[in-house]
Order: C-alpha cells, then sequence, then structure tokens
C-alpha cells in the first residue's frame, strides 16, 4: 500500500501539517509505505490548457508540463490512498490546492464523452483546517467540502472529509492585530478538541490505506 499525503498549507508545523502528520502516522501504523509533500514548496501553476493529455494516441492520465506538479501527479495516480490538507482562506481551499485538482483532474477526463480515463483506484481523505466554529462549517462551508469530495471520486476510490474547526490561529493573540478572536476560547478549544482532532486524522489514515 502506498498512502500520498500533501499538504496545502503554507504552514510547515501548524494545524494543518499536525494533522497530516497524524494521518501519515495512521498510515505506517497499517503498514503502508507513505510519501509526505509540502505543495507550497514546489513550483507550479494551474492547468495551461496545453491538451498534450488530450492528444490522439498519447498517454492518459498524464500532465507533461514540465514542472514540479506532474511527477506528484503520476505517483498520485500510482498510489492506493490520498490524504491532502488545507486550511480555508476566504471560505476556500488554498490556491495550491485548486491548481492540483485542475491539473490532476483535467488529465484524465475525456473530452470524446466526459468518462474517466483512470481505471485503477485511489482512497481519498481530505483535511479542512479553519478559525471558523463547527456550526458556521455546517451551516456555509459543509456543501462546498462534500462537493470537493465528489471531484476527488474521480480517483475512483472512497473520498471523505474531515474538518477541524475552531483552531488556534497563533500561539501569542497579543502580537497580532486580531482582537476580532478570543484567545481564551481560542487555548481552551486546542486544548480540548483539537487532540481529539489528531486522533480522527490518524483514524482517517489508518483507515483510507489498510487496502482496497
Amino acid at each position: 500500500m502506498k498512502t500520498i499525503i500533501l499538504n496545502g498549507s503554507p504552514r510547515k508545523k501548524w494545524n494543518t501539517a499536525m494533522m497530516l502528520k497524524e494521518a501519515q502516522r495512521g498510515a505506517e501504523s497499517v503498514g503502508a509505505e507513505t510519501e509526505y509533500i509540502d505543495l507550497y514548496d514546489l513550483t507550479y501553476t494551474g492547468c495551461r490548457s496545453c491538451l498534450a493529455c488530450k492528444r490522439k494516441g498519447g498517454e492518459r492520465c498524464k500532465c507533461f508540463w514540465k514542472d514540479d506538479l506532474s511527477p506528484v501527479i503520476d505517483r498520485i495516480f500510482a498510489s492506493d490512498a490520498l490524504i491532502i490538507g488545507s486550511p480555508i482562506y476566504l471560505g476556500d481551499i488554498t490556491s495550491q490546492v485548486h491548481a492540483l485538482i485542475e491539473r490532476l483532474h483535467f488529465c484524465s477526463l475525456s473530452y470524446d464523452n466526459y468518462s474517466n480515463y483512470f481505471t485503477g483506484k485511489v482512497n481519498v481523505g481530505i483535511i479542512l483546517t479553519m478559525n471558523a466554529p463547527k456550526t458556521f462549517y455546517d451551516l456555509s462551508y459543509r456543501k462546498k467540502a462534500e462537493e470537493l469530495a465528489q471531484i476527488f471520486k474521480s480517483l475512483n476510490g472512497s473520498a471523505e472529509v474531515y474538518a477541524s474547526c475552531d483552531t488556534l490561529q497563533v500561539m501569542d493573540y497579543s502580537k497580532f492585530n486580531m482582537a476580532g478572536f478570543n484567545e481564551e476560547h481560542k487555548k481552551e478549544m486546542r486544548a480540548k478538541q483539537f487532540p481529539e482532532d489528531l486522533e480522527n486524522a490518524f483514524q482517517m489514515g489508518a483507515l483510507l490505506s489498510k487496502g482496497k
């Protein structure tokens, strides 16, 4: 079993990364081989619409653009599980994750009949982190998260979302112009809720990596 873990956050040691590291530990606990990648370390853009992946007689499920993302896409298609994490910025996933989705989805999409060229199976876990409380996530973000999971079902496996809400943004709020947030409440949620979120991330990694 091979599990790819992608960090779609620019922060390598904070909420999203911490959740993903636990998911990685969960995957490894059931014997999966894992690869952890920080997307912000890579140089790439969204789809360039070069249409090389649609040429007659060409290789399918392959992005031909020469940048850091194309080999990652190859490894995703060859994997058994994919766990991708993103913070929510302005109500949505990061631009790096959007660009990945464009590239991954487009090169497996048939422009003859809109079917899927990909015949393998990759189970997908999506971890979202946000400072918004769970009530706001349920009201405003959950539907979009479910639509995101539906996109990843083009990899022919299961796709599930876990949302870590009301997260701690910084350790010392007094150093920032962030008076709109209650530091005491944020630290209480960090102590009470975030350990449960980390455990759920571990379980996600283990369940997705057990087998097809």
